[in-house]
This record gives C-alpha cells, structure tokens and sequence, in this order.
C-alpha cells in the first residue's frame, strides 16, 4: 500500500515540502485525538505488556496490615504480597476510510482537504473512545441512592462521600484530590447556577467552567450514557488502550480517487470498579 507519498505523485507541481506537511499532520492528527478525549486524562496509564499482542494488563495490590510485633519471626516468614491481574483486551477493530476524487484535492489544495478531513476525524474517534470509556464505568459504577434529595448539591456530596468512604483490601478511604465528577450537561449548569447564588468574592459568574466542586475535578461531557447525569470516579479506574496507525493514501484502481484510510483498535474495562459511583434517583423498594 502507497503511502504518503503517493498522494504527491498525483498532483502535478507538488514539491517535497508537501510530503513533510502530510507526515506531520498525521502525528497531530493522533495527538488531537488524546487532547479532545475527556477519558483520555481519567484512564489508566499504568499498563504493561505489548498492546500488538491483544491484550495489556494492569495490577492491583493490596493494602499491607500491620501485627504485633514478632509475628513474622514466630511464623517463620513475614506477609507475602498479594496482586491482582486485571486484563485488558483490545477487542474493538474501526476503522475511517474515505475517498477523495483528484479534481477536489486539486481544487481545495492538499492541505486544505486533509485538514478538514483530519479535523472531523479528530472528533470522530474522540467520541468513539469517549462513549465507550464512560458507557464501561457507567455499567460498573455503584449506584449511590439520593432518591428524596431535591438541592443538587446535597445529592453531589453524597455521591462524594460514598466514594470517600470506601474500605477494603485495596482502598482505605479516598482522597477528593484523587476523585473526578463527570456531569451531564443539565447537571453542570445546575452546579453552574448554584454557584451563581453564592455570596463570595471568589465565585465568577460569567466563567463557563469551575473546574472543582468541594475538593472534587468536575468535568462536563455530552457522550455519557442516555439517563446517566452523575458519574464519579478515581482517576484510573478505567483502563482503555489505543492502538491507532497513521494515515496512508492509496490510488483507488481504474480512478482518478485517492482513498484516505486511519485505522485504530482499542479496548476498554473497568480496572478499579469499586471506585466508580453514579447516582440512583428511583425510589427504594421496601422488602418488608
């Protein structure tokens, strides 16, 4: 398959600069990509393994505990240290390939037609990794009940000290500074109003985004799930490996149409599900 190269062949007059420009838009284009993804700054970068085999894993250790003293010389031996393997496979294969006929590349100029192509593919392939991210910690995210709360904030905080007080063999209570809310539209500018209410010097009103809510990150995003307005996380808790190849541009046969192809494989899994939180508004149901 021809590659950048290629492209140039096609177009009469095109100077070796054009070639350096293509090369380099493709590595803006993958960069964009991480810059555009809300999960790309949530997910979990600790990751081992070679991710052209399949699958990529990640541990989780647990917490030590503390005994009196001399019990490892009475046993012989001191704890051993306990992990647990979390594998991760890269399992989603997509794919954007499109064509473009020479009279428009001629029309437009090549960088002009790749730069817009390039551009939507950005916001192609975010929203992809995006609802995949958060639809995989939505289904593993505990549901947190604040049905009867009726000020946005008290159901927010609760939502927060859940995961604040969590216990068991991984986790001894969570520091906020280590939590991220991610917010439907509807309850950003809730938050967003709450905050336009508040007497205080350092509140500004006309600012889009307050960045932080009671210690909290909070981020707004249009790709979470239909009827998920609240999730709450630890960053890392979801892990989602990206494999993208750069562009190439290839002369369809018999044609005068150039085919622009990206192709990228991911996976995505929740690693720390015991730290993701979303909010429960139906009523409980009484057993008794």
């Amino acid at each position: 398959m021809a590659k950048i190269e290629s492209l140039n062949i096609l177009i009469d007059g095109s100077s070796p600069a054009a070639n350096d420009y293509l090369a380099e838009l493709s590595g803006v284009v993958i960069e964009n990509i991480q810059k555009a993804t809300l999960s790309y700054k949530l997910k979990n970068q600790e990751l081992s393994g070679d991710p052209v085999s399949g699958t990529v894993e990640c541990r989780r250790f647990t917490n030590a505990t503390s005994a009196s003293y001399g019990s490892a010389r009475t046993a012989g031996k001191g704890d051993a240290v306990k992990a647990k393997p979390v594998t991760v496979a890269i399992d989603q294969d997509k794919e954007i390939v499109e064509e473009l006929e020479a009279k428009d590349v001629r029309l437009y100029s090549v960088d002009d037609v790749l730069n817009r192509r390039a551009n939507n593919h950005v916001l192609t392939v975010a929203t992809a990794l995006d609802r995949a991210f958060f639809a995989e910690a939505n289904t593993n995210a505990t549901a947190v009940n604040v049905y009867g709360l009726t000020d946005v904030a008290d159901i927010l905080e609760k939502v927060i000290q859940e995961c604040e007080n969590t216990h068991n063999d991984f986790v001894d209570g969570v520091p906020r500074d280590m939590m991220s809310l991610v917010l439907s539209t509807e309850y950003y500018g809730k938050i967003r109003n709450n905050l336009d209410k508040c007497q205080r010097a350092n509140v500004d009103t006309a600012a889009g985004e307050f960045f932080a809510w009671h210690g909290v990150e909070v981020d707004s995003s249009t790709r979470l799930p239909v009827g998920c307005d609240i999730l709450l996380m630890v960053k890392g808790a979801v892990a989602q490996p990206v494999m993208m190849d750069q562009y190439t541009a290839e002369k369809i046969p018999l044609s005068e149409a150039i085919a622009v192809e990206l192709f990228y494989h991911y996976g995505t899994k929740a690693v720390t599900p015991d730290l993701i939180f979303g909010a429960d508004f139906t009523e409980p149901q009484d057993n008794g």
